[in-house]
């Protein structure tokens, strides 16, 4: 099977590539669709499948299954969902095996794909992982694991490939996909009148997280520190971009503390809510990083499950969690988490930023130059790589 498979895959750059794919949540849908137009201009009749959402079933992906089947973070969430994932697993690999792609490729959801793609590797269907799990923050322990899964890493910051490497993995660093997507100056004007907000008054946008669980746990806090900063600054507009699928369970959310008058929750658009605020209130995860190449001054809040919590509090290896912070390496933005994620702390540091402008042209600056270093033409250089794989 092995040299059948590899004589296949050698036949791939004439436009027959057949590639199977994972993303688990909104932030992989995304990335996985900037790589896939990539591919698609290398081996324009590529096809792909697997589990995907929107973003990439709009580019001809066949999503065997959508991704928010595993969209769920933090220990316990976990095996709540525990049997129905593996289950899922289970009948993908078996649908790969039985018809292998010329390469697969993991898109981020480390915990799920990279046990899969131990499996496939072993079959020897050549496996690639794009964005490194972060093995330099939380959870050391999976080097070995990546080096018993992945033929080739494809990381999104400029320091990996030397950490991989150390240990045997070959990698290369593509930059990441969401730095070329977001202009160096975001226009500001635009996206308020997209998104209908007044030009004049102050926005505060707040993304509590593309997760059920994540919903859950920050809506209420984020509602609770929104009312606070309108008790104060009445003349502030609030806005909240509501993941797929996730809209009533927002919404829900909402009327539970009491709601919120005037605040505008809307279907996706988080890059317009970004490109229209003066700061936002975010929870940790991608959306940090995004907010930082569109420039904008953030608080960061995090909550979890307790028995979760404490789990990854004996696990981190930084003392920052934001990825704002961790790549500057330093305390840039404020994080509030867990017991200090707190309605009042979050509130007050929310309205620190909108009374400190030359604070903010700081900030700004630093994120400029973040930016910069993350800019790289992502979908060519990993097309690069996978040539190489493929080439074996």
């Amino acid at each position: 099977m092995t040299d059948t498979h590899f004589s296949a895959a050698q036949t791939a750059p004439s436009g027959a590539l057949s590639f199977a794919m994972v993303a688990g949540e909104a932030s992989g849908d995304l990335l996985a669709s900037l790589l896939m137009q990539g591919l698609r201009e290398r081996w324009p009749q590529a096809q792909g499948h697997g589990i995907g959402g929107p973003r990439m079933t709009a580019l001809g992906f066949d999503a065997w299954w959508p991704h928010e089947r595993l969209a769920v973070r933090g220990y316990v969430e976990v095996l709540r969902h525990y049997r129905g994932i593996v289950a899922i697993r289970a009948q993908l690999q078996q649908r790969l095996l039985a018809a292998p792609p010329d390469v697969f490729i993991g898109v981020d959801a480390p915990d799920f794909n990279l046990a899969l793609e131990a499996q496939l590797k072993s079959a020897g269907i050549p496996t690639v992982h794009f964005v490194c799990p972060s093995v330099w923050a939380w959870r050391p322990e999976r080097i070995e694991k990546i080096r018993r899964s992945v033929d080739h890493m494809l990381c999104i910051f400029p320091f990996e490939p030397e950490l991989l490497a150390r240990a045997g993995i070959e990698a290369t660093y593509v930059g990441h996909p969401i730095a070329s997507t977001i202009a160096m100056r975001p226009d500001r004007q635009a996206a308020r009148a997209l998104l209908g907000l007044d030009q004049e008054r102050p926005v505060v946008a707040l993304l509590p997280g593309s997760r059920r669980s994540e919903i859950e746990h920050m809506t209420p806090r984020f509602i609770r520190a929104a009312q606070l900063m309108q008790q104060r600054q009445p003349h502030l507009q609030f806005v909240l971009p509501a993941a797929h699928g996730l809209m009533r369970a927002i919404e829900a959310q909402v009327q539970n503390q009491g709601g919120l008058p005037g605040l505008q929750i809307v279907a996706g658009q988080s890059h317009a809510v970004l490109a229209a605020c003066d700061v936002t209130l975010i929870a940790s995860g991608t959306a940090t990083l995004e907010a930082a190449l569109f420039k904008r001054p953030m608080v960061i809040g995090y909550h979890m499950n307790w028995l979760s919590w404490q789990i990854m509090k004996r696990q981190q290896l930084q003392p920052w969690v934001g990825l704002p912070n961790i790549l500057s390496e330093d305390f840039v933005v404020p994080e509030f988490l867990q017991d200090r994620c707190t309605p009042e702390a979050l509130a007050q540091a929310c309205l620190a930023w909108l009374s400190a402008p030359d604070r903010v042209d700081a900030l700004q600056s630093r994120f400029q130059q973040l930016h910069l270093a993350l800019q790289r033409d992502t979908a060519q250089l990993s097309t690069h790589a996978l040539e190489k794989v493929l080439s074996r």
